[in-house]
């Protein structure tokens, strides 16, 4: 796939700011500091596109990019770029404001696509957490694993095979590894997403 443009158009603090036609939307959610605008930008081979920072809780809107792309199948959509949840250095009160705009936002009736994010090293409470609420609201996410060039040869299929089974997602075909570095895993997800934005 070849992405012919990727457009930031705005971030969204507030329902009257989401999209309002039927263009596909894929979503992406995870813990701050997953690595999540790394993965976006890997994703669409746009350096900067979404602003990478090292202090967790960056991206304090929903941030949409609308991408155009010549594969037919998935040849236009909107990608979301969810506030991180966990540990973020802002105010409670500013963190308390983003669950109600993340509930809202997938609320919608709206063809969205939800891609989770958990780091390949960590199995946190959270994320099994966050799997759960997304499934009792009707979404069943696919799991990407980031930062997958940080695990050593030796250690690899049993740091992800214990990261399934943490998050129930054992056998899986919707759990996979992915480097923002190697650009590995960017294939398949993008052959996953193709297959979810479609059904």
């Amino acid at each position: 796939m070849k992405i012919l443009k990727a457009d930031f158009i705005r971030s969204c603090v507030g329902p009257a700011q989401f999209p309002t036609d039927s263009t596909p939307e894929i979503a992406f959610v995870g813990r701050s500091n997953v690595g999540k605008s790394s993965l976006i930008n890997s994703l669409l081979q746009r350096k900067g596109l979404a602003k990478v920072s090292r202090t967790p809780g960056k991206t304090r809107a929903i941030n949409l990019f609308a991408v155009v792309t010549d594969d037919p199948q998935l040849s236009r959509f909107v990608l979301a770029d969810l506030p991180g949840y966990g540990y973020a250095k802002v105010s409670k009160t500013e963190r308390a404001q983003w669950a109600p705009l993340i509930e809202a936002y997938l609320g919608r009736d709206a063809q969205v696509c939800i891609v989770m994010l958990v780091e390949s090293r960590i199995i946190s409470p959270q994320d099994a957490e966050t799997l759960l609420w997304l499934r009792a609201i009707g979404y069943e996410p696919v799991v990407v694993a980031t930062k997958a060039d940080k695990l050593k040869a030796g250690e690899r299929v049993a740091a992800l095979r214990r990261l399934q089974e943490g998050l129930g997602l054992s056998g899986s075909p919707t759990f996979m590894a992915y480097s923002s570095v190697t650009g590995e895993g960017r294939e398949r997800l993008w052959s996953v997403l193709k297959e979810h934005c479609q059904t």
